[in-house]
C-alpha cells in the first residue's frame, strides 16, 4: 500500500526492481537518440520521477512517451508505483537535439 512502512530489505528490493525496469526501457529511448534517467523515487510512497534527455527535448511526442510509455509500464509492472512524474531536459540546444535523433519522429525546423 502507498505510504506504508517497509523493511530495509523490502525497500531495497523495490529499488532494485525499479532500476532494472528503467534499464530495460532505456535502450528503446536510446535507439531514437534520447535517454531515460531515473531522477528520484520514494518506494514507500510509490512516487517516481524520471527525465527524458538528448533527442527527446526536440521530439513532439516526448509527453506521450512519458505518460503513455514510461508511466504505463512502471505502473503495470510495479504495483506499488502510484505516481510517475517526468520532464524533458530542455537544456540541450534544439538543433543539437534534432541531430541526435536517429529513429522515430524528429520534428523538422521551419
Amino acid at each position: 500500500m502507498p505510504g506504508e512502512q517497509l523493511s530495509e530489505a523490502a525497500g531495497a528490493e523495490r529499488e532494485e526492481q525499479l532500476r532494472q525496469l528503467i534499464d530495460l526501457m532505456r535502450p528503446a529511448v536510446q535507439a531514437d537518440g534520447g535517454d531515460l534517467e531515473l531522477v528520484s523515487f520514494d518506494v514507500e510512497a510509490g512516487v517516481v520521477q524520471v527525465q527524458l534527455r538528448g533527442a527527446c527535448s526536440s521530439c513532439a511526442i516526448s509527453s506521450a512517451t512519458l505518460q503513455g510509455g514510461v508511466e504505463r509500464i512502471l505502473r503495470a509492472r510495479l504495483p506499488w508505483v502510484t505516481e510517475v512524474t517526468g520532464e524533458v531536459d530542455d537544456t540541450v540546444d534544439f538543433e543539437d537535439s534534432v541531430a541526435l535523433g536517429r529513429g522515430a519522429y524528429v520534428p523538422r525546423l521551419p
